[in-house]
């Protein structure tokens, strides 16, 4: 089957387990948006979003965060991976989003803010400004390989693959779908690829062989 052939049965089953897309992370503004998906990094975004409301409560625009110190900001997020990092970046961020007018549609800009990468920036655009955007992370890169649509050693690579399979105006859905059913029905380990509604018949014999931890019969 071909890559093209195995993306549209794919959306296909897609669009009918999700025909709703939620943004996974809480947020009520660009900022709150932007601030979470930073933090998400090396984070499950169910511990970002307990860890948001306090933060948010303290400075929930760039203004207020510019007016905490570090470890103040630290302490508020010390629950999230890389912690000491992250706040030195929030810090950091929120004095040249003053300087910038705020959170903008500009792919140059938010890519060039501390601790924001083409990732997060990619989250920004598609969710809060609509445009279209394929965010890839670790997850959708795994499962891209595992389903034979990407071949790609990295995640810039695997985005540039998944773009050409799906038309523009479905990116910014089929992203959050492909991240949605990785959570609820193909996660990394302890996964029988013969069992499940996509890897069963997407997935190569050789890649099924090599991923089968299903457990021996008694």
């Amino acid at each position: 089957m071909k890559r093209s052939e195995k993306a549209q049965k794919i959306g296909v089953i897609l669009d009918k387990l999700y025909p709703e897309t939620p943004t996974p992370l809480d947020h009520y503004s660009a900022y709150t948006l932007l601030v979470a998906v930073m933090l998400s990094a090396q984070t499950t975004d169910k511990k970002v979003n307990q860890v948001t409301p306090a933060l948010f409560q303290k400075a929930d625009t760039p203004e207020a965060m510019s007016k905490l110190n570090v470890k103040t900001i630290q302490n508020l997020i010390r629950e999230i991976g890389l912690a000491p990092t992250k706040a030195k970046n929030l810090k950091r961020m929120a004095v040249q989003l003053i300087e910038g007018n705020g959170v903008r549609a500009d792919w140059n800009y938010l890519e060039n803010l501390a601790g924001v990468g083409h990732k997060t920036a990619s989250v920004v655009m598609s969710q809060w400004f609509d445009i279209p955007a394929f965010p890839v992370d670790t997850h959708i890169h795994r499962l891209a390989s595992r389903w034979g649509l990407s071949k790609a050693k990295n995640v810039n690579m695997t985005e540039n693959d998944l773009k050409g399979l799906w038309t523009k105006t479905i990116w910014n859905r089929r992203h959050l779908q492909i991240i949605f059913f990785g959570r609820e029905h193909c996660p990394a380990r302890n996964h029988d690829l013969r069992g499940c509604i996509i890897c069963s018949w997407a997935a190569s014999k050789k890649r099924i062989l090599q991923e089968n931890i299903s457990k021996p019969k008694k």
